[in-house]
């Protein structure tokens, strides 16, 4: 019988640790938004008013929300101890699953049906990622497989499957309330970063007030211990996975959406930009630590270095090159700080 983490919240050492996380992420969302003024001031006296304009932000707007929600699917498993490398082509099978049920159906339906069909299509959707996550989770909290051997392996199959049934090509042609979701706004607002607010909140939620959430970043410090003091690590980790396959297929929607078409390679770049995001936004990538909060300031970050670089001219291989620059650089520098004897 599983218990609920009630000492988590109780005694003197478990206030002590509360209180040691609380201070570790406002330093760490201190840092981050040095940095991010530091970055708008040093691009907007390289390129001027333009990095300004309503037509900028709003841009930066528009790209976020899909590499957010990523993000998150990512987070949600690190903090746990894990990692999953199959969320990108989890999201690209999900996405066509969706545009093929929608392409196929909704041209020829009438009346309720064609929101129908669209219902079913992104109800299928999800049920291809549940299939996904409870797959990665069984695998790795039941039979014992480290994550990162279990997700590469799905993610390998799940694109292959994705590839064999659609033969690499594209399907496009979605409905204009599917579309909207993507490039629509909302009295300016981008429809899109809605969708990654509804999301992102019950998230953080999740994380931080819940049963889940606590016994979450318990197993990612140390599962054994965890699993010593009554909670069903395996449950946990299995619902962990599946929350990240199902986020996976939300931002595969929201892709989707943005582009009107679906593919079985669309956003490959991203994944270790996600494993980054996470990183830079304060998440112990050996797990246990981490906040939604801190991961917004990282998306913000990386968006602004990419819509500077792009009004600059520079090659999108460049903003790679640097992203995975800041990667190692945050990675690296905590390490060589405790070498010389400096405080965090």
């Amino acid at each position: 019988m599983s218990h609920e983490p009630s000492y988590v919240t109780k005694g003197p050492d478990a206030a002590l640790i509360r209180l040691m996380k609380g201070l570790t992420h406002d330093v760490t969302n201190r840092r981050l938004i040095i940095l991010l003024v530091a970055l708008i001031v040093v691009f907007g006296l390289l390129i001027g008013e333009g990095f300004f304009s309503q037509a900028t932000v709003q841009s930066m707007a528009f790209q976020l929300p899909e590499l957010g929600i990523l993000s998150l699917a990512m987070m949600i498993t690190l903090v746990s101890g894990g990692l999953n490398l199959a969320i990108i082509s989890t999201a690209n099978l999900c996405a066509l699953t969706m545009a093929y049920i929608m392409t196929t159906q909704v041209p020829g339906a009438e009346g309720f049906m064609v929101v129908g069909w669209q219902i079913i299509a992104i109800l299928a959707g999800l049920g291809v990622a549940a299939i996904i996550g409870l797959l990665n989770g069984f695998v790795i909290a039941y039979l014992g497989v480290s994550p990162i051997l279990t997700t590469l392996g799905t993610m390998t199959m799940v694109k292959g499957i994705a590839i064999g049934l659609t033969r690499g090509n594209v399907l496009s042609g979605l409905p204009e309330s599917i579309v909207f979701i993507g490039n629509g706004t909302v009295y300016g607002v981008p429809t899109a970063m809605l969708v990654f607010a509804a999301v992102a909140i019950p998230v953080a939620i999740m994380l931080g007030r819940t049963p889940t959430g606590a016994a979450t970043y318990m197993i990612g410090s140390n599962e054994k211990a965890t699993r010593y003091s009554g909670i069903d690590t395996k449950r946990v980790i299995l619902r962990v996975y599946l929350i990240s396959s199902l986020l996976a297929a939300i931002a595969g929607l929201v892709m989707m959406a943005r582009f009107n078409s679906a593919n079985a390679s669309y956003a490959e770049s991203y994944l270790l930009v996600t494993i980054l995001a996470a990183v830079l936004g304060g998440v112990d990538p050996m797990g246990g630590f981490g906040k939604i909060a801190g991961l917004i300031l990282s998306l913000v970050i990386l968006q602004v270095i990419s819509s500077a670089f792009n009004l600059l001219n520079f090659s999108q291989f460049l903003t790679l090159a640097i992203w995975g620059a800041i990667l190692v650089a945050v990675m690296a520098v905590p390490n060589i700080r405790r070498r010389l004897g400096f405080a965090d």
